[in-house]
C-alpha cells in the first residue's frame, strides 16, 4: 500500500509559536511510519514556510519561551493549484513533495482560526481537524459564547471590549460581573494575554495588556468550580473521552503554569468524578462540539460548580499535542494511544474531504 504524504505544519505567526513546535515534534514522533511519510513544514514568525526534510530540529527545547527552529535554509511555497498539491522550493523551483493530507499543528492565530483550513480548501486537500467555520468560531471566544448562550448552554457572563470603543471602567462592570474578573484577548489561546483583576488599578492594566494582543477583548466573571477538560474525536458521530481535571496552584491556569513551572498545576487524568457527572459532562461537551459545527477534534473546557451545574469555558480546535498535553493524555486513558489517535484524525480528514467532494459545485 502506498504511504500517504502528511504535511505537518508547525510554528507560525502566533503568540503560541513555541508550543506549536513542541506539539508538532510529538506528532511526528507518534506518526505511524508504515502508513505515512511526514512532510515537515516549519513556518517562521514572519510567515515564511521552510522545508524540514528529515526531522524537526529545535533550540532551547527546555525553555518554553525560548524554543526556536533551526532549519530555515530551504524556503518553500505551497501550490494552490487544486490538481497538483505540490510543495515547491523557492531556491530552485523543484517539486519537493506532493501532499495527500495537511496536518496543521498551529495553535492560535493564522492556524487555528480558519486561515490554514481555507488554504487547504482552496488547494482541495484533506485537512486534519475543524473546517473554516468551526475553527473561526472556536477561536473567537465572544462569538462562541454568543452561540452557546443563545442555545441555552451556560457560559460565564461577559462583556466585550473593542479597541475602537472607550475603555470600560472596573466599577461599571462589578454590578453585573462581580469584582473578580478575567480579562482575555478574544482570539488567542494558551492563556497568552490573560489576566485576573479584583481592583480598578489591576483591571485597567490588564485591559490595556489584553488589547496589545487583540482588538477585541472579553471580560468575564469568575466562575467558582472545578476546571474539567474533555477531548472530542469524530465527524458526524463524535465521541468523548473520559474527562480530566486541572488544579492550578495560582488564581488561574496561566501560560507559565502550563509550560514553564512544572509544579504550576496538577493534572488529574481521569478526573475523580461520579458516573453521572462523567456522563453529563461528556453529553454537554458533545452537544457543544456539534453545535459549533466541529469536525475531527477539539478539547472542550468546562467549570463544574459545587451544585453540579456545568458552565462551558471554551473550545480549542487545535489543542496542545505535546506528550503531556491534555488532549492526547485523555485519549490514552480512554483507550486510544497517540499513534492510533493521529491515524484516526487523518482518516477523519480524508472521510470529510471525500464527503465534501461528492457535493455539486455548480
Amino acid at each position: 500500500m502506498k504511504k500517504l504524504k502528511i504535511a505537518i505544519l508547525f510554528g507560525g505567526r502566533s503568540t503560541e509559536h513555541e508550543i506549536s513546535l513542541l506539539s508538532a515534534q510529538n506528532v511526528v514522533n507518534a506518526l505511524d511510519r508504515e502508513k505515512y511519510d511526514p512532510v515537515l513544514i516549519g513556518i517562521d514568525r514572519s510567515g515564511q514556510w521552510h522545508y524540514n526534510e528529515n526531522s524537526i530540529q529545535l533550540l532551547n527545547i527546555q525553555d518554553a519561551k525560548a524554543i526556536s527552529m533551526t532549519q530555515l535554509d530551504n524556503p518553500v511555497v505551497f501550490s494552490q493549484n487544486a490538481n497538483d498539491h505540490h510543495l515547491i522550493s523557492l531556491s530552485n523551483k523543484e517539486n519537493l513533495a506532493s501532499i495527500d493530507v495537511i496536518f496543521p499543528v498551529l495553535h492560535g492565530t493564522f492556524g487555528e482560526d480558519g486561515s490554514i483550513q481555507g488554504l487547504a480548501k482552496l488547494a482541495n486537500i484533506p485537512c486534519v481537524g475543524c473546517d473554516i467555520l468551526s475553527s473561526s468560531i472556536g477561536m473567537d471566544k465572544d462569538i462562541m459564547k454568543r452561540l452557546l448562550r443563545d442555545s441555552n448552554i451556560s457560559v460565564a457572563k461577559w462583556h466585550t471590549q473593542r479597541a475602537s470603543n472607550p475603555l470600560i471602567k472596573f466599577d461599571q462592570l462589578t454590578p453585573v460581573l462581580g469584582n473578580k474578573l478575567f480579562i482575555k484577548p478574544a482570539n488567542l489561546g494558551s492563556s497568552v494575554g490573560v489576566s485576573f483583576a479584583d481592583n480598578a488599578k489591576d483591571f485597567d492594566k490588564a485591559l490595556k495588556h489584553a488589547l496589545e494582543f487583540d482588538s477585541k477583548v472579553i471580560i468575564e466573571e469568575k466562575i467558582k468550580g472545578r476546571e474539567i477538560e474533555c477531548a472530542i474525536l469524530g465527524n458526524r458521530n463524535p465521541k468523548a473521552s473520559l474527562p480530566g481535571e486541572v488544579v492550578p496552584k495560582d488564581e488561574f491556569y496561566s501560560f507559565d503554569n502550563k509550560y514553564i513551572d512544572e509544579s504550576g498545576a496538577q493534572l488529574i487524568i481521569p478526573a475523580e468524578l461520579s458516573k453521572d457527572q462523567i456522563q453529563r459532562i461528556q453529553s454537554l461537551c458533545l452537544q457543544t462540539y456539534e453545535l459549533l459545527e466541529c469536525k475531527g477534534m477539539a478539547r472542550v473546557d468546562i467549570f463544574l460548580e459545587d451544585s453540579g451545574h456545568i458552565v462551558i469555558n471554551e473550545i480549542n480546535t487545535i489543542p496542545g499535542f505535546t506528550n503531556i498535553s491534555m488532549y492526547p493524555k485523555l485519549w490514552e486513558i480512554s483507550g486510544i494511544n497517540q499513534t492510533e489517535l493521529i491515524s484516526n484524525l487523518i482518516d477523519l480528514a480524508i472521510a470529510d474531504y471525500e464527503n465534501q467532494n461528492k457535493l455539486r459545485l455548480c
